[in-house]
This record gives C-alpha cells, structure tokens and sequence, in this order.
C-alpha cells in the first residue's frame, strides 16, 4: 500500500483487495495515456485517472509483445500549477524500476532540490531526440503530505519588496562563491554568523517557530522528502470524486520556492488561512517541461 494514498484521498483503503479493485479501475477507466520507448527498447506507458482537479492515480507499465498492456506499479500524483525556470537540471533512473528522479540547484534557496518525476514518458521521448544528459527546463513542483499543521504568522521586519531585493542579493552571492569568488565567500560567512548570534541571543526567550518563518530541508532517508515550513498564499478544498474525501490543497512560499501541497484534511491539524504557515512532511514530485 503506497503511504501517499491517503493523500489524494484514499485513507480507507486498507486490504489489498481493495487496493487491486481501485487499480482495475484506474486502468479500465484511465482518461489520458503517454507512450514512449524506454531503455530497453519496449513500450513505456503512463495511464492517469483523475479523482479530482489536478490529482489521482498513475499506473506505469509496458505493452508485451501481444500489445497487451502490463502494470508494473502505481503511485499518487498532485500536479502542480507553480512554474519555476531552472537552467541544469539532472534526471537519472532508479535502480529498482524504470522511474527517476531530477535534481536541481536553488541557488535562491542555497540547497538541492531532490524530486520524483512525474512525467517520464515525455522525458523518455525527449531523451531519445536529443541525448539529454542535464538540460534547462521548467519545473512544476508538488508536495503530498500525510502529516501537516498549521501555525500562526510572525511578524515580518522586511516588507516583500525588501525580502525579494534581500533574496536575490543573497541568490548572487551564493552563484559567487560557488564559482570562488573569496569575498562572496567571506560576505556569506560574516552572514551566517550574524544570523547564529541573533539566534543564540533570542532563543533564549522566544519559541523556535517565532524566529524561525520558514524553512526547507531534506527529511528521513529518502532524498525526495522534505520538511518544510512555508507561508500560506492560497488554500481551496476538493473532493475526491470516488471516496468523498475532502483535500486541502496550500499554496505555500519556503523561501523564494512557491509551490503548492495537498493534504487530507483528517491530516492536517488546525484551520489553513491565507497568511498562516503550513508546517509538515512532503513528498516532493515535479512535473518537467522541456525547452525545445
């Protein structure tokens, strides 16, 4: 049983038998299908089913030698509607199944983006015409949570103007050091260790949560999940068309990173609002547009 399940809507799915029912039905009723060659030459399929806007399940599988189709495994997927340019971005295999992974950059963020990819099929056909081994493309993030809570805002020294402008000096100096510039390097340490003093010096009477906003960092051993913290800029609830199910889904901001996270509502402890933070464990995939 695939933990996110319960994400998109599927938390009373708990036997197998139920499982194999609501997989028959995904791939009896499937309403879009991608194709392309994979490594070893066959039919690669990608079947989607929709259970409300922009999320459900996919099946990936090829066509036998008779052109019967073969189910090799299911995920949950949220599409994203956020776009973000990245310009060298990797797709590499997993080992155990023909899925991948893309890692990228965020020099505004200072870490590695490590995501699924959702689209494998359109990398697959891209990657035929024109070897790709890193390339620039645009990226829709998305994060499935199964555990969430809400937090209340903190009071913002910067306005958005100043936190951009701040954000983007920082994103700068990041690109600098990285390519040995020593007074980058040494700006961003001066950086860092006035923002540890600030920390010491207050921690001693405030929460964490009060001086910390927001954060994104890498969680548990799997490199595709994260702990995040981000603010909240929009929040709708849909319902999952076969359970009844209510999803939240959060447009949230981590740093300079928009993206959006959907979460049961049974999962998500407290009221989501506009200007609200959004505190949890997400999965990250990311649908990939290529640049021809």
């Amino acid at each position: 049983m695939h933990e996110y399940l319960r994400a998109v809507g599927f938390s009373r799915i708990q036997t197998k038998e139920e499982l194999s029912q609501l997989l028959h039905l995904t791939e009896e009723s499937y309403q879009s299908e991608k194709t392309s060659g994979n490594y070893n030459g066959h039919e690669f399929s990608e079947r989607k089913k929709e259970f409300a806007p922009g999320m459900g399940l996919m099946l990936r599988g090829e066509y036998d030698e008779k052109g019967e189709y073969q189910r090799d495994y299911y995920f949950p997927y949220f599409q994203g509607t956020q776009e973000k340019f990245y310009d060298n971005i990797t797709i590499e295999r997993h080992a155990e199944k023909e899925s991948y992974a893309g890692v990228c950059d965020d020099l505004a963020m200072g870490v590695t983006i490590i995501f699924y990819v959702q689209n494998v099929a359109d990398f697959l056909s891209e990657r035929r015409l024109n070897q790709l081994s890193s390339c620039t493309v645009t990226l829709r993030f998305a994060g499935l949570s199964t555990d969430g809570r809400i937090l209340l805002p903190v009071a913002k020294n910067l306005t958005d103007e100043e936190n951009k402008e701040a954000i983007l000096q920082r994103t700068k100096l990041l690109k600098a050091a990285r390519e040995g510039d020593e007074e980058a390097i040494e700006n961003l340490t001066l950086e860092d260790m006035d923002t540890y003093s600030m920390i010491s010096r207050r921690i001693a009477n405030e929460d964490v949560f009060s001086i910390v906003s927001t954060y994104f960092m890498p969680y548990g051993v799997e490199c595709d999940h994260y702990n995040v913290l981000g603010e909240i800029l929009e929040c709708r609830l849909v319902e999952n068309s076969c359970t009844g199910e209510w999803i939240y889904i959060l447009t949230i901001e981590s740093h300079d990173l928009v993206f959006e996270v959907c979460i049961n509502r049974e999962d998500l402890l407290g009221e989501p609002a506009v200007g609200r933070r959004f505190k949890g464990v997400v999965w990250m995939q990311g649908e990939v547009i290529f640049h021809s």
